[in-house]
């Protein structure tokens, strides 16, 4: 699912070179989506490049080739607030208070999960839109949990390989709002987007740090990254 920027991004470089074979400059495409910068132009376009909607041609300036278009079933994604929803686990209801000359009734079985909701997708690589609608459950162990509320989300992308975390995982993201310093975190981009890197702060700068040499580490204000949780666990399917 591509974020409404990223969505309008694509049309605009696909209908363009639809009618004139030649991709919008940068100054183009900042003016077109009313961005202040074409800062904001560059991580969008890798951001569908990463995502495998449009590749950059080597060598040649303005070279942007569009290799396909979103599902026409679904729209650009509506990023707002996370609605916070009360973490509920299973409680296992004891027999005390059972009349004397009643037999005991069996024991209840201890429950083998806990279900956690599923929030949508998280980018390991280039932020995507995340934090989504929750929509069904992952049922986790209970050992795998810390105390407080969690939510899992799917990886997409590869810039966490080193830290064993692989595209297609499920994350388990013990809710917070600030992280130690080398925590795995999933933080709010700019009130747009979200993404999981390990974080990094130093004065009033915050860096966002790939497991991936291939990703470069990111720089960011103090008001420019909210951590929205911090690693708990991970899920596999083999």
């Amino acid at each position: 699912m591509l974020t409404a920027k990223q969505h309008e991004l694509l049309m605009l470089i696909h209908d363009r070179l639809k009618e004139t074979g030649v991709p919008p400059s940068f100054e183009e495409m900042k003016e077109a989506l009313d961005l202040r910068s074409k800062s904001g132009i560059h991580r969008l376009i890798t951001a569908l490049e990463e995502r495998g909607f449009i590749r950059r041609l080597p060598h040649r300036a303005r070279a942007l080739e569009v290799l396909k278009m979103p599902d026409s079933s679904a729209g650009p994604a509506v990023m707002g607030k996370p609605e916070r929803k009360p973490f509920n686990p299973s409680v296992i209801q004891g027999s005390r208070g059972m009349a004397e000359d009643k037999a005991p009734a069996p024991a209840a079985p201890v429950a083998a999960t806990i279900d956690v909701p599923m929030m949508g997708r998280i980018a390991a690589g280039v932020p995507i839109a995340a934090i989504q609608d929750h929509t069904t459950n992952v049922p986790v162990p209970p050992d795998m949990l810390r105390p407080g509320e969690h939510f899992a989300l799917e990886v997409n992308g590869d810039s966490m390989i080193e830290a064993g975390i692989l595209d297609g995982d499920t994350v388990l993201i013990r809710k917070a709002d600030t992280a130690r310093n080398g925590e795995i975190v999933v933080a709010l981009v700019e009130d747009e987007e979200a993404t999981l890197k390990r974080l990094w702060r130093k004065g009033d700068s915050i860096a966002l740090e790939a497991a991936n040499p291939s990703y470069e580490t990111r720089i960011f204000g103090p008001d420019q990254v909210q951590v929205q949780g911090t690693l708990a666990g991970l899920l596999r399917r083999y």
